[in-house]
């Protein structure tokens, strides 16, 4: 048994063909989450297999290749792309002697990074235990059974039990914190549903530019960067759209939400530890739907993205794509409109501005639909000012 090492900074990426698809563009994407890590790449394995080995996931052929790999390149970290067992986790370190995580961990430990709020910080501890539960047998030479003798006589429990009572505890503890501050979140909700104000969201693949956008439209300055990951708390605003605040009743109110983006395959640990904060999004009245539409794999990431809103129960809730970055696409902004001359589709670019106004009108025009003439009216809140989720 070795002592598993407290960190990596030189990973090799190990990535394989099971079928599923679109592998270079999966590649790309690990490297990117890499980066936002904090990690370098040093080497990448690929293969291809009908389906994974039970006993190392890869098999012992590319298991040894990805060892030449990590002797040769000085690497201290494995990373593989995919959901790794705990069993095949044990065995892969075993056999690696380095620390092998899999793509679970490594967006897990890109979110502990990334939390700013309180709630964002239990949120992830949360996931985080929950993820280590499955994962204490045999990890760490001090799991062994307690030594007896004079003066060190006890009940007799495992070193292994007392961690897993104490991860329990801690994990139920983090779970009554959640509840509280969502309690407080419902009675918020309720305040703005009696206002008559229209709930938006903005949803999509990360990185696709919703802070960017949220910045745009609400002037909030929230945090925004080309990284994965760079927003996970949910930050709201107001913001008065379609009519100049002069003219009395010629705009509403809307509350514009900014969410954590979503990813492909996004450890099912995320979804149920940030459930109380997605649920903002469920309860919205409107969502835009922001898609990077220069990227060559756009049509995977709004599917990756509805099939995460369809895990929370938002699948029902009505969508406006936001063809976002069209200054790289060299697009021109437009709306395009579906059945019974419903929006589908806004043109735009979030950092030169470009189709923004087009947004804006459109949001006044679902806001008139869902709550008629005095939709957000009685709220003359200045836009800009916070408003908690």
């Amino acid at each position: 048994m070795f002592e598993r090492p407290t960190s990596g900074e030189r990973a090799v990426l190990v990535q394989l063909d099971l079928g599923q698809g679109a592998i270079e563009e999966r590649l790309s994407e690990l490297k990117l989450l890499v980066g936002s890590a904090g990690a370098s790449v040093e080497a990448v394995v690929q293969g291809r297999r009908a389906a994974p080995d039970s006993k190392l996931f890869a098999g012992s052929g590319k298991v040894q290749e990805v060892g030449e790999a990590l002797r040769a390149h000085g690497a201290d970290i494995v990373i593989f792309n995919h959901a790794l067992s705990p069993a095949q986790q044990r065995n892969l370190e075993r056999e690696l002697q380095c620390m092998v995580i899999d793509r679970t961990a490594l967006i897990l430990d890109i979110f502990a990074q990334r939390a700013r709020s309180h709630e964002g910080k239990l949120q992830v501890e949360l996931a985080q235990l929950e993820h280590l539960a499955t994962r204490l047998v045999r990890g760490w030479t001090h799991l062994e059974r307690q030594k007896g003798g004079i003066g060190l006589r006890g009940p007799g429990e495992k070193q292994l039990e007392t961690d897993r009572r104490l991860l329990g505890t801690r994990v139920k503890m983090l779970k009554s914190r959640l509840a509280q501050i969502e309690k407080q979140r419902k009675v918020r909700r309720r305040a703005r549903e009696r206002r008559d104000v229209l709930s938006v969201s903005l949803v999509g693949y990360t990185n696709a530019g919703k802070s960017t956008l949220f910045n745009a439209l609400t002037k909030a300055g929230a945090y925004a960067a080309d990284q994965l990951f760079a927003t996970l708390d949910t930050t709201s605003r107001r913001l008065y759209v379609g009519g100049d605040r002069s003219e009395e009743g010629a705009g509403v109110n809307v509350v514009l939400s900014d969410t954590v983006g979503f990813i492909r395959d996004l450890p099912h640990a995320l979804v149920a530890a940030f459930q109380a904060t997605l649920e903002e999004t469920a309860q919205a009245d409107l969502l835009l739907h922001v898609v990077d539409s220069a990227s060559e794999d756009r049509d995977a990431q709004i599917e990756a993205v509805n099939l995460v809103l369809a895990e929370i129960g938002a699948a029902d809730v009505p969508q406006i794509l936001v063809w976002n970055k069209i200054d790289l696409t060299r697009a021109a902004p437009a709306v395009e409109r579906g059945d019974c001359d419903k929006i589908r589709r806004i043109f735009l670019s979030a950092r030169t501005g470009e189709g923004l106004d087009l947004l804006r009108d459109a949001l006044a025009e679902v806001a008139r639909q869902t709550f008629g003439d005095k939709a957000g009216r009685n709220d003359g809140t200045a836009e800009g000012r916070p408003q908690q989720p």
